[in-house]
Parts: C-alpha cells; structure tokens; sequence
C-alpha cells in the first residue's frame, strides 16, 4: 500500500510539473525583452521547416545556429496565425528574395500585380504548375514550446491547410481558441491526383492549458499578433518553391477549407 502511494504521489507531481510548462511567462515581458535584448536588430524568428517530397521529419532549428534537428513531432501552442499569400514570378533558384506579390491578411496584394486576391487570375487554380495556383496561399503560425520563452515561426503550404482547417473546428467545438490548448504537430505522406507526393502537416490536442498558463499565454499572443506584422517574406521564398504545390487543385475542397481559415 505505502508503495502505491508514492506511485500515485509520483504521478501527481508529474502532472503539476508538465501543467507549469508555460507558467515562466508570467516573470517575462516579450515586448520588453525584444526592446531591450533586440534594439535595432532584425526580430525575426526562427522558423521551423516542412521538407519536400513527402518526408516526414521536421527541421527545427537548434542552439547551435545554422544547424537544425529532425523531430517526427512536437508540441506547442499556437499563439497566433494568419493568412498569407505569394506570387514569385521566377521560380526560387536561392537566397532571400521578396515576393513579387504578397499578402500579409490573403485579401489584399501589394506588389505587382497587387489588388483583390479572390479574383486575382494569378490566384486561381490552373495558373500554375501542376493544376494548381501561381500565387501560394500559406498560413503563419507563432507556436511556443513547452519551456521556451521565445515563439517559433511554421508556414502551413497549401495541401496542409485542409487538415489545419478541420482542427481549428474542432477546437471551436470544443469551445477553446487554438491558444487555449497544446497543438501536437507531425508530418505524413500524401500523394495527389497527379502523382506528386508531398508532405502534409497533422495537428491534435496534446493537452488544454490551465487557466493560470492561459492567462500568461493570452498576453504573449497580443505581444506577438502586433510584431506579426514586421515580418517579411524574405524567407518564404524557398519553402514556397520547393512546394510546386503537390496539391490537388479541387476548388470547392479548397473553398470548403479556407472558410475557416
């Protein structure tokens, strides 16, 4: 009996322990780290990439740098996310060149051509390779791990939208906002229509937050949904281009999913 006990003793404070996991907000400012840390530096973030062909691995980065880590899956919370198309004229041959075209909200472009994306031709199904559309529509996601302090940046490329598309629903069911809960990512292999095989983002709860982890992570959502709009698209240029959207070019399954979006 006194085993069981300490067993169960054991189990709790396990428990305790993973629900603290985003509790250290509560001593850190974000805004005031990155003023005083980052003045006059680049705040950008560092970006966790989805791999081409159909691989199911992740590459996060690391503390080491340049260098990055393969992970199957992981878990985090979605601070904040939203729409964001592009249109390279050029295919993406290396480096990090703007877009010419974009759209940080999926409804306005500025650039050339600029204007309304529902109806912009560039934004319709056949006007790319494949099938599919010549402006990419992505999603942004700012994620934090479990005892991090510093949000990650994950582009969504079009064929995972659906599946992002049907979690949110779930969630809202539920009645939580996607900053509410723990979001465990992985990765699997889809082939459409045409063949081509790529890799589709997976989402599932891991766990709902504690109230007093929510509190904390609400303010850090505020924080970053403001600093969401100083990111540039440099750096989508290559997960973009490596897409040539392997997607199937189903309009209305595309509709049905960006309506939740």
């Amino acid at each position: 009996m006194p085993k069981a006990k300490s067993s169960a003793n054991n189990e709790s404070t396990a428990i305790t322990e993973q629900k603290s996991d985003f509790l250290a907000l509560s001593s850190t400012d974000f805004a005031e780290m990155v003023s005083e840390e980052l003045d006059g530096l680049d705040v950008g973030f560092e970006r966790v990439k989805i791999p081409s062909g159909g691989a199911t691995m992740y590459e996060m980065p690391t503390d080491d740098g340049d260098e990055t880590e393969s992970v199957k899956v992981y878990s985090a919370v979605i601070l904040h996310q939203h729409a964001l198309n592009a249109f390279y004229s050029n295919k993406y041959t290396g480096g990090s060149n703007p877009p010419d075209c974009a759209s940080i909200d999926g409804k306005t472009g500025v650039g050339d051509p600029g204007g309304d994306c529902a109806t912009c031709h560039l934004n319709q199904y056949g006007s790319g390779e494949n099938g599919a559309k010549a402006c990419k529509n992505r999603r942004r996601l700012y994620m934090l791990r479990p005892g991090e302090l510093f949000p990650l940046l994950l582009s969504l490329p079009t064929g995972s939208l659906k599946a992002f598309a049907k979690y949110i629903k779930q969630q809202l069911s539920k009645g939580r906002r996607l900053n509410a809960v723990v979001t465990r990512f992985g990765l699997k292999k889809v082939t459409n229509a045409g063949g081509i095989a790529y890799s589709q983002a997976t989402f599932a709860l891991d766990r709902v937050l504690t109230p007093e982890e929510h509190a904390q992570i609400l303010k850090l959502s505020e924080q970053i949904k403001a600093y969401s709009a100083r990111v540039g698209f440099e750096a989508e240029g290559a997960g973009i281009a490596d897409e040539d959207i392997p997607f199937d070019s189903d309009e209305e399954e595309g509709e049905a999913a960006r309506q939740y979006l």
